[in-house]
């Protein structure tokens, strides 16, 4: 399927509420299907997986929710995005809409929500594609966990003030956006890029355009989960899982780092020229280990 070729028979938008907050979905249709969750990343939304979607609509019924703090989601008001208040809210929104056991694809951030779901509750998902979703190397991770947690915590609150007086970024117009979203992936085709950015700005009210993602979800987070606890997460995954890499982007390999070791079913497949977004990068060759996965 060509990168720009979609159908104009798009998703529905939907709602949902998770700790009072008004979040939102997209839903493909075809209910009598086995249900299929497509999670984005950071700073990212669920439009971003309408071309995975398109493919998949008449085998799945797709459904791709927003983020809190991200999208057409509300954001949350104290500014506080812990990776618990995700997990919940893909845990209500499973809850709710009666998904379990659900096949998921989740992406970055995505994957760390999802991946840390499916251990909490192996039960619930039948199969799990998470693209470059581990988080920070072991390395990094070594080196983070050697920090006292009192000057995380100064660090944090320093964030938080420079992110409060931080207001958002306004382009001039849609294109001005579009160069910003092609600057940060160069691999993304035209047609990608502008689709990407028509579904991932607001109009403000002066006709300036901004993202519509929370500036206070770039905060890295100060305390949370250990990545012993995170390990034994994995560990209690049952599913069939496939990693996915790409061979070009920044994030490290689980079968290269050994972290591969924590988990009992999942398979790694690195992509040849793809970056961090390999179901962009490499669409069709994505949609082939998908099908061939699922």
């Amino acid at each position: 399927m060509a990168q720009s070729d979609l159908d104009s028979s798009g998703p529905t938008s939907r709602i949902y509420f998770s700790q009072r907050l008004r979040l939102h979905y997209v839903d493909w249709g075809n209910p009598g299907a086995p249900p299929l969750l497509l999670v984005h990343g950071g700073r990212d939304h669920c439009r971003n997986w309408d071309w995975v979607a398109q493919a998949l609509r008449k085998d799945w019924h797709v459904l791709a929710p927003d983020l809190r703090g991200h999208g057409d989601s509300q954001w949350s008001p104290d500014g506080s995005y812990s990776l618990a208040a995700y997990i919940y809210d893909l845990a209500q929104l499973i809850h709710q809409q009666e998904l379990a056991p659900v096949t998921i694809v989740a992406h970055s951030l995505g994957s760390m929500i999802t991946l840390r779901y499916t251990g909490i509750y192996p039960e619930n998902v039948r199969k799990l594609v998470a693209i470059e979703g581990l988080g920070v190397a072991p390395r990094s991770m070594v080196e983070r966990a050697k920090q006292p947690i009192a000057d995380r915590m100064r660090r944090w609150v320093d964030e938080q003030r420079s992110l409060a007086g931080r207001l958002p970024r306004r382009y001039a117009s849609i294109d001005d956006a579009l160069a910003r979203m092609q600057e940060a992936n160069r691999f993304l085709s035209p047609e990608q890029a502008r689709h990407l950015t028509q579904h991932g700005v607001n109009q403000n009210e002066d006709g300036t355009y901004s993202w519509k993602f929370d500036n206070y979800v770039r905060a890295e987070r100060p305390y949370g989960m250990t990545q012993a606890e995170t390990e034994s997460l994995w560990g209690r995954i049952t599913c069939p899982t496939l990693l996915v890499y790409g061979k070009e982007s920044w994030a490290s390999n689980p079968e290269e780092d050994g972290r591969i070791k924590h988990f009992n079913t999942a398979k790694v497949v690195a992509v040849e020229g793809a970056g961090h977004w390999v179901h962009h990068d490499r669409l069709d060759v994505f949609l082939g280990l998908l099908r061939d996965f699922l």
